[in-house]
C-alpha cells in the first residue's frame, strides 16, 4: 500500500495483491492454480509426442495478458498521485534499483520502467548499478527523440484512461511511450521466466511420470535398495543428472532431459558427454548408462553416434510414443522385463493414461495431497483481471 504521504516508495505498491503473484508465480504455483487434472493432461501430453511448448502457451499468454492490463492499472494509478508521474518514472525505477534489497517484483518493475529485463540488465550493464543513471539518460533521451519526431508527423495525441472507479490518467506520446516499452519488457521477462519454471517443473513431472510407470519406485537419496529404484535431481561430484536409475547392482542408468529444439544443437551435443560412466554407492559399483531425452534433432546432426561412441542413447520425445523406445533401451541395458517393451503401437496411448491415473505426481514436486483434487476449470483465468483493474488503493 501507498504510505501516508501518497509518496510511492515501490512500485509493487501501485499493483494488486493478485497481480504481484502472478509477478512471482512459480512451478508449483501454476499447478496449485489450474489443478493437478491440468498438469497430468499435459504430462501425458508429452509422453504421446505432443510438444511442452503447445499445451503451456496458453497458460503463457492468459499471464501476460492479465500482467498487460495490471501495468496499464499501474500507470493509472500512478499518475493519480503525481502530473507527472510518467516523466519521472525512469528516475524513480533507477532510485529503487540502486537500493538494493529489492524484492523480486520490485526489481523487475523497475527494469521494465527502463526497458530492460533480468538478462539485459547483465549484458547491457554488466549488473553495474552506478551504470544505471547513464542508462536511464540514453534512455531518456531516445525516447524524447521518438516522440518528437513522431510529434512532427503525426501530431500531439491526446486523451484519458479511466477507470470505473474514477480513478484516471491523462494519455499523451510520453504516457504511451513509456507504457508500451514497459509492457514489451515485461513480455520478455514473462516468457523467459515462463520457459525455465516450466521447463523445470515438467521434466521433473515427466522423467518421474515414466519411470514409476516402468515400475520403478521413486526414492530419496541415498536409496534404500538398489533395486528398480529412482530419484529426481542428483548432484554428482562432476554433473548434475535429471533422474538416476538403479535397475539391480551393478546396473544403472543416468537420464538428461531437456525440451530442446533442434535450433539449439550445441546445447544437445553437451547432453551427450555430461556424466561419469561408473558411480560407486556404498560397496557397490555401478556402470551407468546414460539416456538423453531431447524434443528433437535436427535432420543432419550427428548427436546420434556421438551418443553410441559413449554408451549413450538419445530419444526424441517428438516421436510417438517414445517411452516404449526407453523401455526397449532398458530392456537392452539392464534387462528390464516390462509390458511397454513389446507391446502394439495402438494399444500405448490407453496404456499411458491408465497408467498415468496412478502416478503420485505431488511426490516429484514437494506438493501434498491435498493439492491432487484442487482443480479449477481450464478455460478460467489465471485471476479476475477485472477486479485488479478496478480495485483502489484503501489508504
Amino acid at each position: 500500500m501507498l504510505n501516508t504521504s501518497g509518496k510511492v516508495t515501490a512500485l509493487s505498491e501501485l499493483m494488486s495483491p493478485e497481480a504481484l503473484q502472478l509477478l512471482s508465480a512459480s512451478g508449483t504455483d501454476l499447478v496449485k492454480q489450474i489443478g493437478m487434472d491440468v498438469v497430468r493432461g499435459i504430462v501425458l501430453d508429452v509422453l504421446t509426442g505432443k510438444n511442452l511448448r503447445d499445451s503451456t502457451e496458453v497458460l503463457t499468454r492468459r499471464r501476460i495478458a492479465a500482467l498487460n492490463l495490471a501495468m496499464i492499472r499501474l500507470f493509472i494509478q500512478g499518475a493519480t498521485l503525481s502530473n507527472d508521474f510518467a516523466a519521472q518514472l525512469p528516475h524513480l525505477a533507477t532510485q529503487f534499483l540502486t537500493m538494493g534489497h529489492l524484492s523480486k517484483a520490485d526489481r523487475w518493475l523497475a527494469q521494465w520502467v527502463l526497458g530492460l529485463t533480468d538478462k539485459a540488465y547483465q549484458n547491457v550493464l554488466r549488473d553495474n548499478p552506478e551504470a544505471l543513471a547513464a542508462y536511464r539518460d540514453q534512455y531518456i533521451e531516445a525516447c524524447r527523440n521518438v516522440i518528437a519526431s513522431t510529434t512532427r508527423d503525426y501530431g500531439e495525441i491526446r486523451g484519458q484512461l479511466a477507470l470505473d472507479s474514477g480513478v484516471k490518467a491523462e494519455v499523451n506520446w510520453l504516457f504511451l511511450t513509456y507504457l508500451l516499452n514497459t509492457v514489451g519488457a515485461q513480455t520478455l521477462a514473462i516468457r523467459g521466466s515462463e520457459k525455465s519454471a516450466y521447463g523445470k517443473l515438467f521434466e521433473r513431472l515427466v522423467l518421474g511420470s515414466l519411470l514409476h510407470i516402468l515400475e520403478f519406485e521413486h526414492v530419496v537419496p541415498p536409496p534404500p535398495r538398489f533395486e528398480r529404484v529412482f530419484w529426481l535431481s542428483s548432484q554428482g561430484e562432476k554433473r548434475e543428472s535429471d533422474a538416476t536409475l538403479l535397475y539391480e547392482p551393478g546396473k544403472g542408468v543416468r537420464f538428461d532431459i531437456g525440451f530442446i529444439g533442434r535450433g539449439n544443437p550445441e546445447i544437445s551435443l553437451d547432453k551427450v558427454t555430461r556424466f561419469e560412466r561408473e558411480i560407486e554407492m556404498g560397496r557397490s559399483r555401478f556402470y551407468m548408462a546414460t539416456i538423453i531425452l531431447i524434443d528433437r534433432i535436427g535432420r543432419n546432426s550427428s548427436i546420434e553416434g556421438l551418443a553410441k561412441r559413449v554408451d549413450g542413447t538419445i530419444i526424441q520425445m517428438s516421436a510417438s510414443y517414445w517411452p516404449q523406445q526407453v523401455a526397449r533401451v532398458l530392456n537392452q541395458t539392464c534387462g528390464l522385463k516390462h509390458a511397454l517393451v513389446d507391446m502394439p503401437q495402438d494399444h500405448i496411448g490407453g496404456f499411458l493414461r491408465d497408467k498415468l491415473a496412478q502416478v503420485p505426481l505431488e511426490d516429484f514436486i514437494g506438493l501434498s495431497e491435498t493439492w491432487k483434487h484442487n482443480v479449477i476449470k481450464e478455460d478460467a483465468p489465471l485471476y479476475d483481471v477485472s477486479s485488479d483493474l478496478n480495485q483502489q488503493e484503501e489508504d
